[in-house]
């Protein structure tokens, strides 16, 4: 008895250093013994010890929260009959002490509301010994003001753990639970505290007594938990409640056709303090998102006459608003008003004219104190995005009155808005146009209040726009302004210019009018003229805020007036043209990178690629399979095409044009080809270039071939040419394009290749720029064709053709003449190289073995060396390719043991031979892919498990002293884990390279 006694008192001292100490190190201390106490055996009976005994509120709070931990824990879970003793003893606990320390009164009723949510399906003798709750607390209810706090926070807190999932549970489990409580309980809880609330409003409580306020305020919360449960477990983000449904059940429709329910909760908010109304409205706003089929149309009709007498009473009588969480909470029910029910229902309710004009008015009047609770706002202008929205389509006969109030709520808006930045700047205030996505929020519902009675709008945003605007001209002008004048006009104009954005941005082409589109081009012509003065002073010192507005303002224009269903007669267009003379061309003075301007750069037309990318992309929106329309598009390139061929047919002619010419040529063409991307517009494209222009290109790379700012265009063109980028090149079985194809892309490689060896030394500093880069693109090209699909490569041996011999000779050639740490050192080159040798190691490893042996050698170093590259996209080539070259040597030497087998063919005989001479290349890289896959945090491990297996059947000898080193280099107590994977990862393998042999090995790494 005297160790329990001296070990209780060890517990309060630690309950206390751990949460009074100020002192880090003993804190630490004390939170490190306690986690030892609630992990011990004897945890349960010293935490009952602890409650009966303790004598401090820290020790108490320990004890519940231990006993929550274990009541909670999903292995070795308590027994029932002993959980239901915790219950039990739980309840006269706090029966017995209804003044304990809040904090530990709250971990209690938790620890009750943990047991019975876990225990709701637990039976004893056929009875559901959990689910008595509202007899549970029926003993409290019936006591002191404490008790009756005490009992209605239980109800409160067990709806509340209900309602919320529990990582350490499945989710399954607490919707099954859920369900069982809202069918069985929740409804007889929401009714009882209900009442409770109708006898606390009968009787004039004090609420200046702590208890009594504290008793309402329990009684609020619960009927909120009640209303905000997730019937139908769909809410998984509580921060999105706005504008939601609240899926009440069917069987609660009594207690909604009653209007006694909703008019307790108005009587309420007028009756108490403004400390507790809050939770009024917000269980306001849960009744008044109640599902519409809850209802039939005369029942719905009944409930919101009901529901908007209580908004007018409200509104009527707005003293308790001047406090920001019940203005919060009303800003919330009005936009519900709306989310919920439709126009056409709102205007047949009998006050809705004098409703309405009370809701502008109370709108108007929360958009000019800007600085009131400024989160709000967005509930309002929701409300009134929703009316607006719904105009068009309203069918009542009834008068809705948005033409009148509407405009008065955009003016207030804006008005408030240009008002706000003096003071802000004056006072030094935050600044809303710092929080992008709350001013993004705002303008897209202002985009469509706005635009109901837009004439108003329009009118309104001109005379604004053209006040600021000349006295910001004016201020400019001066030579004795103020910085703080500059600032507040550039602050008026950075809301303008947003509010014009947002407001274009909310035409809706099936309701616009040409006069509407005219007030569009007034608006659109100032925006662009303020750009033009304020182009002027980005030297000295532009404006942030207004550069931003001007962005978002091109945004919305070009998302509405730009684009190919946009109408260019509309009057918006005229008007730019009568203001500002613009036309809607494209010309070179316009686009500089499209003109032939001697002066320039060659590389200064990049551009056209992109340009010419969107063309393409907006002609394929209609092509179809028009060749007249793709041969009219083509005229201009067919025009250069025929220039610069009669260049070429003459020995003497300009060669800067020449080249300007044909780069700028093949730069549109490229652009052309990448957004044709279907067969049908893709094959129009090749027979246009195919068999014509080719020997232009083909003349282009023998003239240039030191020249990179002529070749790199023409190469990079040819690679998109052959790229079958979504299935596009598919030539009929009777075609021979797809070989004739590949005998150009050959062509052109082995020139080009022949040719860039010719160049000698390179300057380190320019290796890149003069060879590297032109032999990158040839390796993508390559790969683009040997993968496309189109061609079968087979009959060029067949036949005698050598133009597959030559493209692979000429890329091993220029793979020669680059140091393998160039390879690594340039990631383009990297990328294509590695990936080009994929497709060869997949498709034409024959090729590969025939190689010299120090040909194959330099393949495998880079191989190896790739095998540790930081790009992930080069290690994973690099494992593909030793993948193909192990599996393609396991087979050879298979083969080579059959007793039957066929002869071998003699490059394979080679290859074996030179992997026999040079064991230590594949040894090598067994080594370093083991040590990836064991040591290192490996991004791609399925790609390095690929090659393990056929690595280590060609190598076991080596595997097994590889496997022994790395056991021995590990820690004596590691030693013996690690071996046991190794002998995991080899049993059941068998001696072959089969896909399900490789995936065994792979699921145990």
């Amino acid at each position: 008895m005297a160790d329990h006694v001296q070990s209780l008192a060890q517990l309060e001292i630690l309950c206390k250093q751990l949460y009074e100490t100020t002192d880090t190190t003993t804190r630490l201390q004390a939170e490190k013994a306690l986690v030892e106490f609630t992990n011990s055996p004897d945890c349960l009976s010293k935490c009952q010890l602890l409650l009966e005994r303790g004598s401090s509120s820290y020790s108490q709070l320990l004890a519940a929260t231990c006993l929550s931990k274990l009541v909670s824990r999903t292995s070795n879970p308590l027994p029932l009959e002993q959980r239901i003793d915790i219950r039990n003893y739980v309840l006269n606990y706090l029966a017995t002490r209804p003044k304990l320390a809040a904090f530990v009164t709250q971990a209690l009723i938790q620890l009750y509301a943990r047991i019975t949510k876990l225990g709701w399906f637990d039976c004893q003798k056929e009875d559901y010994v959990f689910r008595n709750v509202i007899v549970d607390v029926t003993r409290f209810l019936q006591d002191s003001v404490e008790h009756c706090i005490i009992g209605v926070t239980i109800l409160s807190q067990l709806t509340n753990e209900i309602n919320q999932a529990d990582s350490s549970h499945p989710l399954t489990k607490h919707r099954k639970i859920a369900s069982s409580f809202r069918d069985s309980s929740l409804f007889d809880i929401f009714t009882l505290s209900c009442n409770l609330l109708k006898q606390a409003s009968g009787k004039n409580l004090n609420l200046n007594d702590e208890s009594q306020h504290g008793l309402l305020m329990q009684l609020l919360k619960l009927a909120h938990n009640c209303l905000n449960f997730d019937f139908i477990g769909t809410s998984t983000d509580e921060s999105s409640d706005d504008l939601c449904t609240v899926q009440i059940p069917t069987s609660w429709r009594s207690a909604f056709l009653d209007s006694s329910t909703l008019q307790l909760f108005f009587d309420l908010y007028h009756s108490i303090p403004p400390s507790l109304s809050p939770l009024v409205l917000s269980c306001l706003v849960q009744i008044a998102s109640v599902r519409r089929s809850l209802f039939n149309n005369a029942e719905r009709a009944k409930f919101l006459s009901h529901l908007v007498d209580g908004v007018k009473r409200i509104l009527e009588n707005p003293q308790s608003l001047s406090d920001p969480n019940n203005y919060h909470e009303f800003c919330r029910l009005l936009a519900r008003l709306k989310s919920n029910y439709q126009l056409g229902e709102l205007v047949k309710v009998e006050n809705y004219p004098e409703v309405i004009r009370l809701i502008a008015n109370f709108t108007v009047t929360s958009l000019q104190h800007w600085e009131f609770a400024p989160n709000s706002v967005h509930y309002l202008l929701s409300l009134w995005q929703r009316l607006a929205a719904s105009v068009p389509y309203v069918k009542a006969t009834e008068p809705h009155m948005l033409e009148t109030y509407t405009p008065e709520v955009t003016k207030a808006y804006i008005t408030s808005r240009l008002e706000s930045v003096h003071i802000i700047l004056r006072d030094g205030l935050e600044d809303p146009l710092d929080d992008a996505g709350l001013v993004q929020q705002q303008l897209d519902q202002l985009s469509t209040i706005g635009r109901c009675e837009y004439e108003k709008t329009c009118a309104l945003l001109v005379q604004l726009f053209d006040q600021s605007a000349q006295s910001y001209q004016e201020l400019l002008q001066s030579t004795n302004s103020s910085t703080m004048d500059i600032a507040v006009q550039e602050g008026r104009l950075t809301w303008l210019v947003y509010i014009i954005g947002a407001v274009i941005g909310g035409r809706v082409s099936f309701a616009s009018t040409d006069e509407q589109d005219a007030m569009d081009g007034e608006l659109v012509c100032r925006v662009l003229q303020l750009m033009n003065l304020t182009d002027l002073r980005l030297a000295q010192a532009g404006n942030e805020k207004l550069e931003l507005a001007m962005l978002s303002f091109f945004e919305q224009f070009r998302k509405i007036y730009i684009g190919d269903q946009v109408q260019k007669s509309s009057k918006l267009y005229r008007r730019l043209s009568e203001v500002l003379g613009l036309n809607d061309e494209t010309m070179s003075e316009h686009f500089s990178f499209l003109g032939v301007n001697n002066q320039a750069n060659l590389s200064d037309m990049r551009c056209r690629t992109t340009f010419y990318t969107a063309l393409g992309r907006l002609l394929m929106v209609d092509l179809g399979e028009d060749e007249d329309q793709f041969e009219q598009f083509m005229l201009p390139l067919t025009a250069a095409f025929e220039a610069v061929a009669q260049m070429f047919s003459t020995n003497t002619f300009n060669e800067q044009e020449a080249k300007r010419t044909l780069v700028g040529l093949v730069r549109d063409l490229r652009g052309i080809a990448f957004a044709f991307n279907a067969k049908t517009s893709f094959m129009m494209l090749f027979d246009w270039i195919y068999p014509t222009y080719m020997p232009i290109l083909q003349r282009a790379i023998e003239l240039w071939y030191h020249v990179p700012a002529c070749t790199t265009p023409v190469l990079k063109l040819m690679a998109e040419l052959v790229h079958n980028r979504s299935q596009r090149l598919q030539f009929d079985v009777s075609s021979p394009n797809g070989i004739l194809l590949f005998r150009e892309t050959s062509k052109m490689i082995t020139t080009y290749g022949n040719r860039i060896l010719t160049l000698g030394e390179v300057p380190k500093d320019q290796v890149y720029a003069l060879k590297l880069k032109g032999i990158s693109i040839c390796f993508s090209m390559l790969k683009a064709v040997l993968s496309g699909n189109y061609v079968n490569f087979g009959v060029f041996r067949l036949y005698g053709d050598d133009a597959l011999d030559n493209a692979l000779q000429t890329f091993i050639k220029l793979l020669l003449s680059i140091p393998h740490s160039d390879l690594l050192d340039y990631p383009k080159l990297s990328q294509s190289y590695y990936s080009l040798l994929e497709v060869l190691t997949q498709d034409h490893m024959n090729f590969i073995a025939s190689l010299e042996p120090h040909v194959v050698m330099y393949i495998l170093s880079s191989i190896s060396e790739g095998l540790t590259a930081l790009d992930t996209m080069v290690c994973t080539g690099c494992c593909s390719s030793l993948d193909h070259i192990v599996t393609y040597l396991f087979k050879q030497l298979s083969r080579s043991t059959k007793k039957r087998a066929a002869p071998m063919a003699q490059e394979s005989d080679r290859f074996l031979h030179i992997m026999q001479q040079h064991p230590e290349m594949i040894q090598q890289m067994l080594s370093t892919v083991l040590n990836i896959i064991i040591f290192e945090d490996c991004r791609n491990q399925w790609s390095m498990s690929r090659p393990l297996l056929g690595l280590i059947l060609l190598n076991e000898k080596y595997f097994a002293d590889l496997r022994n080193s790395i056991v021995n280099s590990q820690p004596p107590e590691k030693q013996q884990a690690m071996h046991l994977c190794f002998e995991n990862l080899m049993e059941g393998i068998e001696r072959n390279l089969l896909t399900k042999n490789r995936d065994r090995s792979f699921d145990f790494i």
